[in-house]
C-alpha cells in the first residue's frame, strides 16, 4: 500500500510540474492580496500622519497597497496641500484627494507643520513642488468617498481612518445620487471590508482620546452605525512604539529635502521621539496576517457624550482592538524604521 501510496504522489507531482497554475490564475491570486486602501487623515495635527502617509507610500512600492484616494477631515488648505507636496515627491501625485468642509476646530492644536512646509522656500521659490493648484477646489470627501467606493468591487476596500471621524459619519448619511443608487450606509456595507481606526483609549482610568474627542459625536455615530467590521488601535498601543528622533537625523541623508523629515523636524524641538499611533492603523490593514499586535475579543465599542470609549465582549460584536507587548513594541518599532528609512523608487540610482 506504501508503495502504491508513493507511486501516485510522485504521479501527482510530475502533473503539477507539467501543468503549472494558469498565469491568470496566479495574477488573480496576486491581486487579491494587495490591499486597496482609502486613507482618512487629519493630516497637520500631529507628525504621526506624515509618517503614516510615507509608510502607506512604501507599501504601494512593494506592491501591497493600491491607494485609491486620500481623504482630508482638517479643515485647513495646508492638509491637502501637504498631501499633495508628499504624492509629489514620492512620485505617485495623481490619487484623488477628498476635503472637509466646516469640520472641527483643530487649526491651533498643535504646531501645524503641514503649513510649515508649505511655506518652506528655497532661494525665494517653494522648496517642494506641487502637482495640484486649487485645494479649496478639491471635491467634498463624501462625494469623493461615493466616487471610489460604487467603482470597486464588493468587500474589497479597506478604510484607514487615523483621524475624525467627520467625513465617515457624513458618509454614512449620504443619498442615493449620480455615483450610485445605495445610500452611504448601504455603499460602505457593500464595498468595505474592514475599517482600521486609530481611536478610543480602552485601559485603566480612560480619557476623551484626541481623534474622538475632536468631534464626539461624529465618533459616536460611526461606532453605533457602521455597518462592517472595525478594527481600533487605542492610545495606549501608539504611545509604546516610539518612532526614533536618531532615524530623522541619520536615516534620510540623501541629499534631497524630504517633506516628512521636515515636517518631523518643525513639529516639535529635535530630537525627540514621537508615538505612532497613526502608523499603527496602517500597519493592521496592511499586514493583518502578520500577528504584530493581540487583538481583543469581539465586541461592541461605544463613545459616551464626554468622549470616553467603553467596550463590551459580544460574539456578534463587530469591533476588535489591539494590544502590544513591550517585545511586540520593539519588533514593531524596528519594522516602522526600517520601512520609512527606505529610499522612494523614484530617488534610487
Amino acid at each position: 500500500m506504501k508503495t502504491k501510496l508513493l507511486t501516485f504522489t510522485a504521479i501527482c507531482a510530475i502533473f503539477m510540474a507539467c501543468n503549472p497554475k494558469p498565469k491568470a490564475v496566479e495574477n488573480t491570486e496576486k491581486e487579491s492580496k494587495v490591499v486597496k486602501m482609502i486613507f482618512e487623515t487629519d493630516m497637520g495635527n500631529d507628525v504621526d500622519d506624515a509618517l503614516a502617509l510615507d509608510m502607506i507610500y512604501k507599501y504601494i512600492e512593494a506592491g501591497k497597497v493600491d491607494l485609491l484616494a486620500i481623504s482630508s477631515n482638517k479643515d485647513s488648505k495646508f492638509s491637502s496641500e501637504f498631501i499633495d507636496i508628499m504624492a509629489t515627491w514620492y512620485g505617485h501625485a495623481g490619487i484623488p484627494i477628498g476635503i472637509v468642509k466646516n469640520g472641527a476646530d483643530c487649526e491651533n492644536d498643535a504646531v501645524n507643520y503641514a503649513r510649515k512646509v508649505c511655506e518652506m522656500t528655497t532661494d525665494g521659490k517653494p522648496a517642494f513642488t506641487r502637482t495640484l493648484s486649487n485645494y479649496e477646489s478639491l471635491p467634498e470627501a463624501t462625494r469623493l468617498y461615493r466616487k471610489i467606493l460604487a467603482e470597486q468591487p464588493d468587500s474589497s476596500v479597506t478604510l484607514v481612518s487615523v483621524g475624525f471621524s467627520t467625513n465617515l459619519a457624513r458618509l454614512l448619511d449620504t443619498p442615493a445620487d449620480e455615483y450610485s443608487p445605495l445610500t452611504g450606509k448601504e455603499l460602505v456595507a457593500k464595498k468595505i471590508k474592514l475599517t482600521s481606526i486609530m481611536a478610543g483609549h480602552f485601559v485603566e482610568n480612560p480619557f476623551a482620546e484626541y481623534n474622538v474627542n475632536k468631534d464626539i459625536s461624529a465618533a459616536r455615530k460611526v461606532f453605533e452605525e457602521w455597518p462592517t467590521l472595525i478594527a481600533v488601535s487605542p492610545f495606549e498601543v501608539g504611545i509604546e512604539i516610539n518612532y526614533p528622533a536618531t532615524s530623522i537625523e541619520n536615516d534620510f541623508n540623501w541629499g534631497v529635502p524630504h517633506p516628512m523629515v521636515e515636517a518631523y523636524k518643525v513639529y516639535q524641538k529635535m530630537p525627540y521621539d514621537r508615538p505612532t499611533w497613526d502608523l499603527t492603523s496602517v500597519l493592521y490593514a496592511v499586514e493583518t496576517d502578520t500577528k504584530y499586535m493581540n487583538e481583543s475579543p469581539r465586541g461592541i465599542i461605544t463613545i459616551d457624550e464626554k468622549g470616553i470609549s467603553h467596550f463590551k465582549e459580544d460574539p456578534n460584536g463587530k469591533h476588535y482592538y489591539f494590544k502590544v507587548t513591550p517585545e511586540q513594541a520593539e519588533t514593531i518599532k524596528n519594522h516602522f524604521v526600517k520601512l520609512i528609512s527606505q529610499k522612494p523608487a523614484k530617488y534610487q540610482n
